[in-house]
């Protein structure tokens, strides 16, 4: 399990040109869970970057796999906006860590998802993206919002009309995932745009969260409209008071004050 970045109950970004800021607020956690003897996330949380990694391998080699990715996200930071080239270029990198760290070629890799605050024709903005079945949720107006579309056997099923969304969660093949970052081969990045909105909240979670808490639960936690740190750790709670069978990681970003569109 690798943790990086910081808390922030207030954090003022100010655009460049103009002096408009944007404030945000966030709070990252993990948790082993009560079922596995090691955690095999990470996650990265800080201005401009948020992220989740779901190592996969067994033998704390997912632990390697999930720390190589957000250790190259890190370092590809160099101010406080982000676009999806760099992203991009970090995963490639993470990759081939990935696959030198791969000695004994068991196929090991890590799911990945993400949110990044980006310049767009000068425009603020996040740049979500996913490989694999981490997922970023949008909360707005009360709704929960899945932006992140899962890389699964299970999510092709429900796309071809053969499960539907209550099926998908509990069938027996759920964690078999069809994109990953690792075993050598070019990672696959979805990438979405968000504008920001002055009352935003994003959840971004591995799937140790999202198989124990349905996502009306998940809701209802972010319209308490608690503090990031306090939704962060309740969620986390939830998770475990269902069983907490896996790795649970959690970030809550808040966007209390975005500029006018």
């Amino acid at each position: 399990m690798t943790a990086l970045g910081r808390s922030s109950v207030r954090h003022i970004v100010t655009m460049p040109d103009h002096g408009e800021a944007i404030e945000l607020s966030w709070h990252g956690v993990t948790h082993t869970g009560y079922r596995r003897t090691a955690n095999e996330d990470s996650y990265l949380a800080d201005v401009p970057l948020f992220a989740v990694a779901d190592g996969m391998g067994g033998h704390s080699h997912g632990d390697r796999a999930s720390d190589a990715v957000v250790r190259r996200l890190q370092a590809s930071v160099d101010t406080e906006f982000m676009d999806a080239a760099a992203i991009i270029d970090a995963l490639n990198l993470a990759t081939w860590d990935i696959h030198q760290l791969d000695e004994a070629d068991l196929g090991i890799g890590t799911t990945v998802t993400g949110a990044a605050l980006s310049l767009i024709d000068g425009r603020p903005m996040l740049t979500v993206f996913n490989v694999g079945d981490s997922r970023v949720y949008r909360f707005v107006g009360n709704e929960l919002t899945q932006v992140t579309t899962d890389h699964s056997l299970v999510q092709e099923m429900v796309d071809a009309g053969q499960l539907n969304a209550d099926q998908a969660e509990n069938h027996p093949e759920a964690n078999v995932i069809t994109r990953a970052v690792g075993f050598s081969i070019e990672p696959e990045v979805d990438m979405t745009l968000l504008p920001l909105q002055s009352g935003m909240r994003l959840l971004l979670c591995s799937d140790g969260l999202t198989k124990e808490v349905p996502l009306e639960r998940l809701r209802l936690h972010l319209a308490a409209r608690l503090s990031a740190r306090e939704t962060a750790n309740a969620l986390v709670d939830a998770a475990l008071a269902q069983g907490g069978r896996d790795n649970i990681t959690v970030i809550v970003v808040d966007v209390v004050h975005a500029p006018d569109a």
